[in-house]
């Protein structure tokens, strides 16, 4: 199930992108600042290119960029 970002309170939303953003595996290199990764993951949940998918079975949010999203879910 697709979460619209709006819907989540502004706390949870930053952790969750903070979470993503952190992850081992996600920086490949990058010295980018936290702050910048979050505001260019906040600019594409915006534009449409990514989404937060809720899995029901395992109970867990994750984000996804557009291409990677079950296309049943964007209909």
């Amino acid at each position: 199930m697709l979460i619209p970002h709006e819907q989540l309170e502004a706390e949870t939303l930053t952790r969750l992108i903070e979470d993503f953003v952190t992850r081992d595996g996600t920086d490949n290199g990058d010295d980018t600042p936290l702050e910048t990764r979050v505001l260019r993951v906040r600019q594409a949940l915006a534009r449409g290119q990514a989404f937060i998918l809720f899995d029901m079975d395992s109970q867990q949010c994750q984000l996804l960029a557009r291409h990677e999203v079950p296309r049943e879910l964007l209909e």
